[in-house]
């Protein structure tokens, strides 16, 4: 079986939420030489993608997403351990603080980003979902992250994350960090508009958005 065809059943398999078939398949493919890093990103974190296109299609339901990003939650505690024990050991890049906005209880894709971001050698602290902006000012300067990721998953609200922008300029510690803005009605031109520095689509996105703000590609 060629390397795509383990990671394509990895996909399907998550897509099932079939737990015991998902970890069998992972552990099969890591066996025949695929990557902790190819298995996360290409298999369980393209699983949980295309459940989130067909969760937005209402297609599949809202249990069956939770209950595979519990299995993809389960198999990266094991393959965090591989990436600590192996020589391909990732090194720490940066600390990222990642929260959904005041007013917005989704955090499913802000879970998956901190998912992958750490993964890929990102030291993440997530604060969670409905967090005021009063206390990601607080959390800013306790923490020191070099990255603050802020999720919206409805248009209502949207305008806390340029709040919070205007907030850590009044602050002082704008300067100190970078903002990437996300979730599904936010875009490349709100980003912008509202002065943060990056944007992200998904969470594979946001790993290329944070290396380049960072100066590491």
């Amino acid at each position: 079986m060629s390397k795509q065809e383990m990671l394509s059943k990895i996909i399907a398999a998550l897509m099932d939420q079939d737990r015991t078939e998902t970890n069998a398949l992972v552990d099969k493919a890591l066996e025949n030489g695929v990557t902790p890093m190819e298995v996360l990103n290409e298999g369980l974190a393209a699983g949980l993608q295309e459940l989130g296109v067909l969760f937005a299609e209402e297609e599949v339901f809202l249990p069956e997403l939770l209950l595979a990003a519990e299995i993809t939650t389960d198999i990266m505690k094991r393959l965090q351990d591989k990436f600590e024990t192996e020589d391909t050991k990732i090194e720490k890049r940066g600390t990222v603080l990642l929260a959904t906005v005041e007013g917005d209880v989704h955090d499913i894709g802000k879970s998956l980003v901190g998912m992958i971001m750490n993964a890929s050698g990102y030291n993440i602290i997530d604060a969670g979902k409905d967090v005021p902006n009063k206390k990601m000012i607080e959390l800013v300067k306790e923490h020191k992250p070099d990255i603050v990721g802020l999720s919206s998953l409805l248009s209502t609200t949207m305008p806390a994350q340029q709040e919070f922008i205007e907030m850590a300029k009044e602050a002082g510690i704008r300067d100190q960090i970078k903002v990437i803005v996300g979730g599904a009605p936010v875009s490349r031109d709100w980003a912008n508009k509202i002065g943060a520095d990056g944007y992200a689509e998904d969470a594979s996105g946001t790993v290329i958005e944070a290396d380049m703000l960072l100066g590491l590609k």
